[in-house]
């Protein structure tokens, strides 16, 4: 290769290969730095990645124990208010003895509407059909009545009411459907 002054380098040739051709352990150098810079930026990533691996591991861990204290604890609410509903019949259990009938039934009544208040709170509600048509999605038919007075297929009666827990079928309610006579 000829000798030629920097101020005098080819156009196309980079810095690098101009600086490898003026001083070669100037230039191994440059490289060593370059290399140790890339490598403290690979460890720099690589904590980065094992920082936010160690974390992610974290969030997993986080929510699989209130998943778990969820489930453990969801009715923990629904039995915290189901409690004074308790004490009130265990209340008129123990004033039922000699006294007279009305007031065991006001205190029924009392205890009873307690009871449907809580079941509002908590998105359950009743499904009471009589005089509706059947409704097999809502409603377990247990008997056909053939009668002339209602048209065919609907609720005659209920046997036991059905519940909702926030629309969706809790338990069906117990009919009897009526049928065409024969």
């Amino acid at each position: 290769m000829s000798e030629k002054n920097p101020q005098e380098r080819d156009a196309t040739q980079s810095p690098e290969e101009a600086a490898v051709e003026q001083a070669p352990g100037d230039a191994l150098d440059a490289l060593q730095r370059d290399l140790e810079a890339m490598e403290g930026k690979a460890k720099e990533h690589w904590d980065q990645f094992l920082r936010a691996q160690a974390e992610l591991e974290n969030l997993r861990r986080r929510a699989e124990r209130d998943l778990e204290n969820a489930h453990k604890y969801a009715l923990e609410r629904f039995a915290g208010e189901l409690l004074p509903v308790k004490d009130s019949l265990e209340m008129g259990l123990d004033a039922a003895s000699g006294a007279e009938a009305e007031k065991i039934r006001e205190g029924m009544e009392m205890t009873l509407r307690m009871l449907a208040q809580v079941l509002e709170k908590f998105g359950i509600q009743e499904i009471n059909p009589a005089g509706e048509r059947f409704d097999p999605e809502r409603h377990q038919a247990m008997t056909a009545q053939p009668t002339d007075e209602c048209p065919p297929n609907t609720v005659l009666t209920v046997m036991q009411k059905g519940y909702l827990l926030n629309d969706r079928l809790l338990r069906p309610a117990m009919v009897m459907v009526s049928k065409a006579p024969e």
